[in-house]
C-alpha cells in the first residue's frame, strides 16, 4: 500500500540546489523532498507521499492520523521491511533454510 502520511520535520537542508527534510513519521525517520512545500519549517507537519512533502498539516491532526495509522497496523505495512513481509506472508519466519518462494514446486514437495 502506498499512503500519504503525516510526519515532523526534525531538520531541514539543501542538499544539491533541493530543499530536503530529515523527517518523523511516529518513530520511523526518513529523507523527504520539501520542494512542494518550500516554506515548511523545522517542529512543522505535513502530509508526506512517496518521499514529498504535499501539505502543511497542524500538530492535533498529524498525532491523531498518526495514531489510528498505528492502530490500524498501517504504519507497519508502509514502513515495515518489504522483504520480511513478503517472507512472512510466504509462511517462512527467516530461520535459515530457503523461504518457500524459492523453491520450484518440486523441491517444495520433497521437503514437507
Amino acid at each position: 500500500m502506498c499512503l500519504a502520511v503525516p510526519g515532523k520535520v526534525l531538520d531541514i537542508e539543501e542538499r544539491d540546489g533541493t530543499r530536503m527534510a530529515t523527517v518523523d513519521f511516529g518513530g520511523v525517520v526518513k529523507e523527504v523532498c520539501l520542494e512542494y512545500v518550500p516554506d515548511l519549517k523545522v517542529g512543522e507537519y505535513a502530509i508526506v507521499h512517496v518521499g514529498f512533502a504535499l501539505q502543511r498539516l497542524d500538530e492535533e491532526s498529524a498525532r491523531h492520523t498518526l495514531a489510528l495509522f498505528e492502530e490500524l497496523g498501517l504504519l507497519q505495512e508502509e514502513f515495515g521491511d518489504p522483504w520480511e513481509a513478503a517472507a512472512a506472508s510466504q509462511g517462512w519466519d527467516g530461520a535459515g533454510g530457503t523461504p518457500p518462494a524459492a523453491l520450484n514446486d518440486g523441491e517444495r514437495e520433497t521437503s514437507r
